[in-house]
This record gives structure tokens, C-alpha cells and sequence, in this order.
């Protein structure tokens, strides 16, 4: 029987909790030092999960690089890319190009997002057992309201930023009962960044 993998949700944000400046931009709140150690747990995830919202915004590449550029692990290694969304993928998107896409995995794989559980259940039937999400605010607030995620990954910047863009979204948390409790399970300077690493407080066993 096919089960849900295990979920990774990453961001990076300000001190006021802000994943972008006002305009959208948000390249780069954090340094070198934050962004080599997200490569190196992308390496590790057998997928890397991002919603359609960002794909179009930022054409990421999806893949493990070194700080040069290269592939940090070989192409076969490299985690298949997700996008969760019902928008098209543009031709000539860098996702297209990914190199762990071939027999086995033609195309990123397609989610819908309206049965998260389901369409992540599927993933682990594929064989699929670890996600790393770097999608934008809307899919990791649905992963959150959702109770999938099992582990968050927080890379905080000394900055400001204000304005609307926060890092997390409506969590369906409408007073103090319903707050989601983490426990902070590590921390670690990168350069002048904070990485939090949490898990749920209180999660169900899957």
C-alpha cells in the first residue's frame, strides 16, 4: 500500500517574516552561505515540489547545483521536479530541461492540487519517499491548513522588509485554540542567516 512521502516545506524570509519585496522581487533575502546549504538538502529529496505561481514567476531550475553552478549530484540523482497547479508550463521552461527527466520520469510530474493527500499518496507509489517544497506562500500555507508537512526548514535574514508578501499565508486559523504548535528541533548560523529547523508540535502518525 502506497504511502504519503515524507514532506519537506522550505522558505526563506525576513525578520518580519516577509518572503519578498513589495514589487514580487525576492532575489536573494538570504546569502551564499543560507542558499548552499538548501542545495545540499535538495540533493538529498527524491523530488522538489513547486507550485505553477511560482514556475511562472521565477522559472527555477529545480535542481541541486553547487555555488558554480554545477550539478551537485549526478543527473540520475537529482530530485524530480513537481509543479502543483492546473496553469501550462511554458515552452521553453527550465524545468523541461531538468536532467533527472528521462524513461522513467518523461516530463515533471503534474499535480492538480485539489486532493493534496491523494496526489501526494500517488507520488510515494511511485517511489517517490521524500518531497523538498520550495513553492511560494499559497502551496506551502495549503500543505500547512492540510497537515502534511513534517518538517519545516526556515532560513531567516537579518533584514526588513515589510509590505504584503509573507512568507506563510491564511492557515484557516481564525483564534488562539487552532494555533499550530512546532517544536524547534534545530538552529544554525549560515553567514549572517538563521536556519530553524521545526516539526509539528502534535502530527498524527501517517
Amino acid at each position: 500500500m502506497a504511502k504519503l512521502p515524507r514532506i519537506t516545506a522550505k522558505w526563506a524570509q525576513t525578520l518580519d517574516g516577509r518572503a519578498a519585496a513589495a514589487d514580487g522581487s525576492s532575489q536573494w533575502i538570504t546569502g551564499p552561505a543560507a542558499r548552499a546549504d538548501v542545495h545540499r538538502r535538495r540533493a538529498a529529496a527524491d523530488a522538489i515540489l513547486v507550485g505553477t505561481g511560482t514556475l511562472l514567476a521565477d522559472d527555477p531550475s529545480l535542481t541541486a547545483r553547487t555555488p558554480a553552478g554545477d550539478l551537485l549530484v549526478p543527473a540520475g540523482e537529482q530530485p524530480v521536479p513537481v509543479v502543483v497547479g492546473s496553469r501550462e508550463i511554458p515552452a521553453g521552461s527550465r524545468v523541461l530541461a531538468h536532467p533527472a527527466l528521462g524513461e522513467r520520469f518523461p516530463a515533471p510530474i503534474r499535480l492538480s492540487g485539489s486532493d493534496l493527500v491523494a496526489e501526494l499518496t500517488s507520488l510515494g507509489a511511485r517511489g517517490i519517499d521524500s518531497v523538498f517544497v520550495e513553492g511560494g506562500p499559497h502551496i506551502v500555507s495549503s500543505l500547512l491548513r492540510a497537515g502534511l508537512v513534517d518538517e519545516l526548514l526556515v532560513y531567516i535574514a537579518p533584514a526588513l522588509l515589510g509590505g504584503p508578501r509573507l512568507a506563510v499565508g491564511d492557515l484557516g486559523i481564525d483564534t488562539m485554540a487552532g494555533i499550530h504548535r512546532l517544536e524547534f528541533t534545530h538552529t544554525e548560523l549560515l553567514g549572517p542567516d538563521l536556519l530553524i529547523i521545526a516539526t509539528p508540535a502534535q502530527k498524527e502518525i501517517r
